[in-house]
């Protein structure tokens, strides 16, 4: 049974109905996204040209990646998926509590997600693997091309990182909005918008973790 909530107007001057008012969020989301698979793709194809240039440098620094936590944050920001998809299905059917549950349970995984991450960063670092002056690797070995891996890791993980954060004050703004009954079965649009954005972020860790932890392994 779905909870009680107040009733409270939720169209916009600008708009004539809920229902263009709800597709205008929705474009403006799917723009805004659109805007950000250029720039990661950016990145992406920086990251494939140089990798094709330091193939065995980028195989080798690969084995520096800690596999079993990348693999924990790759199922860690799956469920947190299908939590965000739950909480948008909650505040579809006016499911407050649920909607409130979900909400928590995402930003729990995305907060594991960047736990982890900090503790493989760490880990890095305390190996001299950082970029810059403090860069060392084994005599023998590409460090010019094992530099540029660990740049583009940390370029790469570290944005996808801030972006978990920007989506973990989204979600907290959620939050406080489903708490104070903000939202309806006829009335959910930011959360169904903040889905989208979330799901994205999701996405681009898919990517990231096979381009960085498991492609080229096993070169020698």
């Amino acid at each position: 049974m779905a909870d009680v909530q107040p009733a409270e107007p939720a169209l916009q001057h600008q708009f004539e109905s809920m229902e263009q008012q709800k597709e205008a969020s929705s474009l403006g989301m799917w723009v805004f996204l659109v805007t950000e698979i250029l720039f990661f793709g950016g990145l992406f194809l920086t990251y494939t040209i140089y990798r094709w240039e330091n193939a065995r440098a980028f195989a080798d620094a690969s084995r520096h990646m800690d596999i079993t936590l990348g693999t924990i944050n790759t199922v860690v920001l799956i469920f947190s998926s299908l939590t965000m998809a739950m909480a948008v299905h909650s505040a579809e059917t006016g499911r407050r509590r649920l909607l409130i549950l979900f909400l928590i349970a995402t930003m729990i995984l995305g907060g594991v997600f960047l736990g982890i991450k900090a503790v493989e960063y760490t880990d890095h670092i305390q190996h001299h693997l950082f970029p810059g002056p403090g860069f060392r690797y084994p005599a023998g070995a590409d460090a010019h091309g094992a530099s540029l891996f660990f740049s583009l890791y940390f370029a790469m993980t570290g944005l996808h990182a801030l972006h978990m954060i920007i989506g973990l004050g989204i979600l907290t703004t959620l939050l406080l909005m489903a708490r104070r009954g903000r939202f309806t079965a006829e009335y959910f649009t930011p959360v169904e918008v903040s889905g989208l954005y979330w799901h994205f972020v999701d996405i681009v860790w898919i990517f990231l973790f096979p381009l960085l932890y498991l492609i080229g392994r096993h070169l020698h």
